[in-house]
């Protein structure tokens, strides 16, 4: 991500259970297994998914970690346009 000008060195992934204060008026989830885990967000205005494929699973089978890295920039490089292509407003972070 720091290649791409992003600095994401204090985000850590979070349980539902400390995001349960916040009234986020969009959910995406971007995985098919977060979808059919967390169908519903308590409050959530509008649920949205946007599959992208699994780096990991992609690059288990790279025999070099710049062949591993490819899957890992297309897949940052296409949720980055999504997130551009979001309206005004529902480009948070958190």
């Amino acid at each position: 991500m720091s290649e791409a000008g992003v600095d994401i060195a204090a985000q850590r992934s979070k349980h539902f259970d400390e995001l349960r204060e916040i009234a986020p008026d969009l959910v995406v989830t971007v995985c098919d297994s977060a979808r059919e885990a967390c169908p519903v967000w308590p409050g959530a205005a509008e649920m949205r998914h946007a599959g992208f494929d699994d780096p990991p699973r992609l690059a288990a089978s790279a025999s070099s970690e710049e062949e591993a890295l490819v899957h890992y920039r297309r897949v940052r490089d296409e949720i980055r346009s999504f997130v551009e292509e979001l309206p005004p407003g529902r480009k948070g972070g958190g």
